[in-house]
């Protein structure tokens, strides 16, 4: 039996390629060929011993039970202030849902928003869930460009004739994945007034806000009326290097939490209880282990960035944020899928293209230094020799 038709909606959701190519170099690892790993998106730091240790003591304690859908108390009102205490906005904490990372507070968002005859602004590059989801909405996604030459920031005049009288949501994200990039607070500035003027909604995803490696994080929540037009998508994945523990957060204005939340409780229900109060402890614990994270991150991002421009074919912008390369490939002459291909294949190096995160992703290549010294420079050689 073959299996009968799926509904006609499943053809609009894509999928996440990073995973993909994990897949297919997993299975080379299975035949005895040695692979360096730099297409997954995830730290490859452990997840600090306090915050383990906070979540065998909720074990232990018994929460072991259904929580309030939007999270338990403790923990909003933590959000709530760590939020604030980092400088980043005030809120109370019944504007905050938590959810089993941060991937459902985009899908919540754009199910209650977009529909039929509604616009989703959204990066390209950029993360193909934006685009995936708004599909499946059966909204209609409008990629609005990133280009090497502004560093890879969005050009604010460019989004503002991408607009029409059909925009809905507008999806930021910074610092940038795939690229790096990280808004100023003068591009932040312009975007809020635009936002305000043409009545858009904002998802604000700021996931990386903590990995920066000079100026203070910006995000258009600092500007006057951005609260209660914007949803700030965050969570513990990154910052804490918590990728497997899923967790996410978002904070709703007023008038969507609700809606948010009768998502969650027909999705997901709620958020597994003991891992909540894990996430509490990294909210309110030392700081100190992301601080010696993103120096080894920034310490990675100088040596691969260097590497990367020996590289005949290839130049690479140092990214402002986040942990990856997002290196020009068009110097090789190849397209994005055949040098991902034919790094793979000859030099054992698992890097994603850039045509994965859209259209003008294409003529670059995507790699993440979530990985050792000696593997990313192991990697370059690699590179280097296939290419030379």
């Amino acid at each position: 039996m073959t299996g009968f038709p799926l509904a006609e909606r499943m053809s609009k959701l894509g999928t996440e390629s990073a995973f993909e190519l994990l897949a297919r170099a997993k299975a080379l690892e299975a035949t005895g060929q040695p692979i360096i790993h730099l297409e997954i998106g995830e730290p490859d730091f452990p997840t600090a011993p306090h915050i383990r240790e906070a979540a065998v003591a909720a074990l232990e304690d018994g929460h072991t039970h259904y929580v309030p859908a939007p999270g338990i108390p403790a923990l909003r009102e933590g959000i709530a202030a760590f939020l604030e205490r980092t400088g980043r906005m005030r809120v109370s904490p019944d504007r905050v849902v938590v959810t089993p990372g941060a991937k459902p507070v985009m899908f919540f968002t754009i199910l209650a928003l977009a529909g039929p005859g509604d616009e989703v602004l959204y990066p390209d590059p950029g993360f193909p869930m934006y685009e995936s989801i708004t599909s499946f909405a059966d909204a209609t996604p409008v990629p609005v460009p990133l280009r090497e030459g502004n560093q890879f920031r969005i050009d604010v005049d460019e989004l503002a004739r991408l607009i029409t009288p059909r925009s809905k949501l507008l999806i930021l994200n910074s610092p940038h994945n795939p690229c790096g990039g990280a808004l100023t607070r003068e591009d932040c500035a312009a975007i809020a007034e635009l936002a305000q003027r043409h009545d858009l909604v904002v998802l604000s995803d700021e996931v990386y806000w903590a990995i920066r490696y000079g100026g203070e994080h910006t995000s258009v929540l600092e500007f006057d009326g951005m609260a209660d037009r914007t949803i700030l998508l965050d969570g513990w994945s990154k910052t804490f290097a918590m990728t497997g523990w899923r967790l996410g957060f978002g904070v709703f204005p007023a008038w969507l939490a609700e809606p948010v939340t009768r998502l969650a409780i027909n999705s997901v229900s709620c958020t597994s209880a003991f891992s909540q109060y894990a996430a509490l402890a990294a909210l309110e614990g030392p700081w100190d282990p992301v601080t010696e994270m993103v120096a080894e991150f920034r310490r990675r991002r100088d040596i691969i960035v260097a590497g990367l421009n020996d590289i005949p074919g290839i130049s690479c912008l140092a990214p402002a944020g986040a942990f990856y390369a997002f290196c020009n490939i068009t110097g090789t002459g190849m397209t994005s899928a055949d040098l991902e291909s034919r790094l793979l294949a000859e030099a054992g190096v698992a890097a994603l293209a850039g045509s994965a995160f859209g259209p003008n992703g294409e003529g670059f290549l995507r790699l993440s230094y979530a990985n050792s010294v000696s593997n990313i420079q192991a990697a370059l050689d690699a590179m280097k020799s296939v290419l030379t």
